[in-house]
């Protein structure tokens, strides 16, 4: 399993944007497909990205598609989630996530079949 951290969780304005990362570990993360979660205060917690190994293949939540970038930089073994044109309704606690998918080509949102989870960053959407 990748050791994960995450960081870049702010408060921020309405209509401003915020890079949130993913520190890998532990090993190679070229073979890992990884997701961003979300859980808002008193909500299920709602997948919002995936990204490949490879980072060829990408796929969105309704709510951060247009929005948000999801990407990933193998060699610093970091992934990044750009979030543009940030709502009230995207405060929440944000998740990476890593499944081992050693195709390097897939990913999905949704929590199965993620196996290693990041402690979360705060994001606060408040004027």
């Amino acid at each position: 399993q990748l050791l994960l951290a995450e960081s870049g969780g702010d408060l921020v304005k309405p209509g401003g944007s915020l890079t949130l990362s993913c520190a890998a570990s532990g090993f190679r993360s070229a073979g890992f497909a990884i997701g961003w979660f979300r859980q808002a205060p008193g909500k299920e917690r709602e997948g919002v990205a995936c990204i490949s190994g490879n980072g060829k293949t990408t796929h969105y939540s309704d709510s951060a598609k247009g929005r948000f970038t999801i990407s990933r930089d193998n060699s610093k073994n970091e992934i990044y989630l750009q979030m543009n044109n940030l709502e009230f309704e995207d405060t929440a606690v944000y998740y990476c996530a890593s499944d081992f998918e050693p195709s390097g080509g897939w990913c999905i949102v949704l929590e199965d079949p993620y196996d290693s989870w990041g402690q979360g960053t705060r994001v606060t959407v408040s004027s």
